[in-house]
């Protein structure tokens, strides 16, 4: 899909507050709200809207323990990736999960409340995936920027 000036100012909008109304992001673009709307709606029925989310502030909900965990599986064969990867998309302790290259194969985004619970999440769960043939955490100290808006 090819998107103009107005989608491009539109999407940036959304990113910042998609509970905005109709009404307040015609006023910014100069738009109806029915051209607002239509635009919108193209968006979402062509997937560059995928989703509408709350972003929930980790420390509020005391999970504020962020890992970042790289995982070498013992063999790269299809069924031993696809296997892997179904069983982590079940973890909902996972975030994030990427099939990367280099030395390790993936590597996991996981949020928990401390390292108790990292520990826990380690040994009840994710060493109990098989094939794994080894693992590599490293710790957040300080989160310098994080941001879920795509610069269009």
């Amino acid at each position: 899909m090819l998107l103009d000036e107005t989608d491009k100012t539109l999407l940036k909008l959304l990113q910042k507050d998609c509970k905005q109304t109709n009404k307040a992001l015609s006023n910014v673009l100069g738009l109806s709200v029915t051209a607002v709307y239509e635009r919108i709606k193209k968006l979402e029925n062509s997937g560059v809207i995928s989703n509408y989310v709350a972003l929930v502030n980790k420390e509020q909900v005391d999970k504020s323990f962020v890992a970042f965990c790289h995982i070498k599986l013992v063999q790269h064969s299809q069924d031993y990736v696809v296997k892997f990867e179904r069983e982590v998309a079940k973890l909902h302790e996972v975030l994030e999960c990427y099939h990367i290259s280099g030395d390790y194969d993936y590597i996991l985004k996981v949020l928990v409340k401390d390292m108790q619970e990292f520990r826990e999440f380690m040994v009840k769960k994710l060493t109990n995936i098989d094939h794994i043939g080894s693992t590599h955490s490293m710790f957040m100290i300080n989160e310098v920027k994080h941001t879920t808006t795509i610069t269009i």
